[in-house]
């Protein structure tokens, strides 16, 4: 395994430059995509802008809470609780040409004004023919909300960061366009009954999605295992909140060995989903709460019928191991994986054929946006060339239709009709 942070602050990882010698390149500016579907992107990101914190932290907490400062290599980074941040683009390289590509922007006006400005998202999101869009935190705070309350041991600022990020979210990025921006929110990872508590809260709010960590183990935290996070995952089942595990969220990426060159991180990067999906089916959470929704987010679908097929190969072992009779549930482990969990697709063109082994109902589709494996600005064409010779309520149900009833957002009927209503 290799962490993110570890990634993010080698300069060989991608043959991008680095530093004050860096080229920074906008391309023209792509023209309105043809829109063939009505879409539902359910996987892009937000690079946090400046203001984010400002106003929404006590005040006797505001010099130590996130704020962007000049660096004096011509960069910017987030200065949190005195220290600093390694960049504040996290490979928001949309818009710049591929030999640029890296897990800078080092500032916010070398990254596309689409990737922290949310108006500019939404110019972005009507090129790219995307009418709704469920939006992960960057770097800043951990694709978990991790590095906000693990990065400082004032557990005051802590919470009052996560809190302020998502009243943020709530008020700026998602209220600003209700209707385009599906709400996810940051969890409380160092208490679950405040978890739990913060869940609710934010369900009345109307937020309908949580990211949560792959493995928390992985960041320090107890294991989905232990029973500890339970107070946490009723109150998702119960206000069918969705827990998403993003690719990443456990701060780590899959590799193999320390001088594996760093295509191999890449390749594997979706290896966290396969064991993401195994991991939580077997932590018996799907099963003590059924109503329970889990999507693995950028995971990709190319796996899933293959894990199907191996969960119905070890049933055969369920008498040896004995843990999933000792859930007694009625179901098998291939049947909870197909009710409670939903997968991803970016760009999966061999898998699609097998929508049904993998459960039509459970297939989304994302942009990425604005990061470097992102198909922003030509979606629209990726997907007809994907899944266009399939059956028109198929093509339906994988470009909007699980999305918005996954994550209970309605799409107006003219839009459902017509991708050129929006």
């Amino acid at each position: 395994m290799r962490s993110i942070d570890e990634l993010s602050s080698d300069p060989n990882f991608t043959t991008a430059t680095a530093g004050p010698e860096r080229t920074v390149t906008f391309l023209p500016e792509p023209p309105r995509a043809q829109r063939r579907y009505t879409v539902i992107s359910v996987d892009d990101h937000i690079v946090e802008p400046p203001d984010t914190f400002e106003g929404r932290v006590p005040r006797k907490l505001a010099d130590r809470a996130p704020r962007v400062v000049e660096t004096a290599n011509g960069g910017q980074t987030w200065m949190y609780d005195g220290q600093s941040l390694p960049n504040v683009g996290f490979n928001a390289v949309v818009g710049r040409p591929v030999s640029e590509y890296g897990f800078e922007p080092a500032r916010f006006d070398e990254m596309r004004r689409g990737a922290w400005d949310i108006h500019e998202r939404i110019k972005d999101m009507d090129l790219n023919g995307i009418y709704a869009s469920l939006n992960f935190p960057s770097f800043l705070p951990g694709f978990a909300g991790q590095r906000l309350q693990l990065t400082t041991g004032d557990g005051e600022l802590a919470l009052a960061s996560v809190r302020a990020w998502n009243d943020w979210h709530h008020e700026v990025w998602a209220g600003s366009y209700p209707d385009r921006i599906i709400g996810c929110q940051l969890p409380w990872l160092l208490d679950p009954e405040l978890g739990a508590a913060m869940i609710y809260e934010n369900a009345e709010r109307g937020f309908r999605a949580v990211t949560f960590s792959e493995n928390p183990a992985m960041l320090g935290l107890p294991t989905i295992h232990s029973g500890h996070w339970d107070p946490m995952i009723a109150a998702c089942a119960e206000t069918g909140t969705v827990v998403n595990l993003h690719i990443g969220s456990s701060g780590s990426a899959p590799s193999t060995t320390e001088d594996a060159p760093p295509d191999v991180a890449g390749v594997l990067f979706f290896a966290y989903a396969i064991s993401a999906a195994v991991d939580w089916l077997y932590s018996g959470l799907p099963s003590r709460f059924p109503e329970l929704k889990i999507c693995l987010s950028e995971g990709g679908i190319g796996w899933v019928a293959g894990l199907l097929d191996r969960l119905d190969h070890m049933r055969s072992y369920h008498e040896m191991y004995g843990t999933w009779k000792a859930l007694g549930e009625t179901l098998t482990p291939a049947e909870v994986l197909q009710r409670n969990f939903w997968f991803c697709a970016v760009e999966d063109q061999s898998s699609f054929c097998q929508h049904e082994r993998i459960g039509t109902d459970h297939i989304l589709l994302e942009a990425d946006y604005p990061h470097c494996d992102s198909t922003w600005p030509h979606t629209q064409r990726v997907i007809h060339e994907q899944i266009g010779d399939l059956a028109p309520d198929v093509i339906r149900k994988l470009t909007w239709e699980n999305a918005s009833r996954l994550y209970q957002h309605p799409v107006p009927e003219e839009v459902q009709r017509d991708p050129d209503a929006f």
